[in-house]
């Protein structure tokens, strides 16, 4: 079935795979390359953790600009009912 089956999507993954003994997604790697990867990964993973870093303290800074203005409008009117 070498075919295109367009009510098949999975069909052309199938064939390519029948067609030949190694799997085309996942290339043959030597143990140079593993290590390349895992440190490519490790550096990644430091950097998301340092964006995060970030993310949470740009958070917890809003977060105290909010607070200080909600407190510099109760200063101005500390009864905004009975306006």
């Amino acid at each position: 079935m070498s075919e295109f089956n367009p009510s098949d999507p999975f069909g052309f993954f199938a064939n390519m795979l029948k067609q030949g003994a190694s799997n085309p997604f996942v290339p043959p790697l030597t143990e140079e390359e593993i290590e390349r990867k895992i440190i490519e990964c490790k550096t990644v993973e430091q950097w998301l953790s340092m964006q995060i870093g970030m993310l949470q303290m740009t958070v917890k800074t809003l977060e105290m600009q909010k607070a200080g203005l909600a407190a510099f409008k109760q200063n101005i009117d500390p009864n905004p009912e009975h306006s």
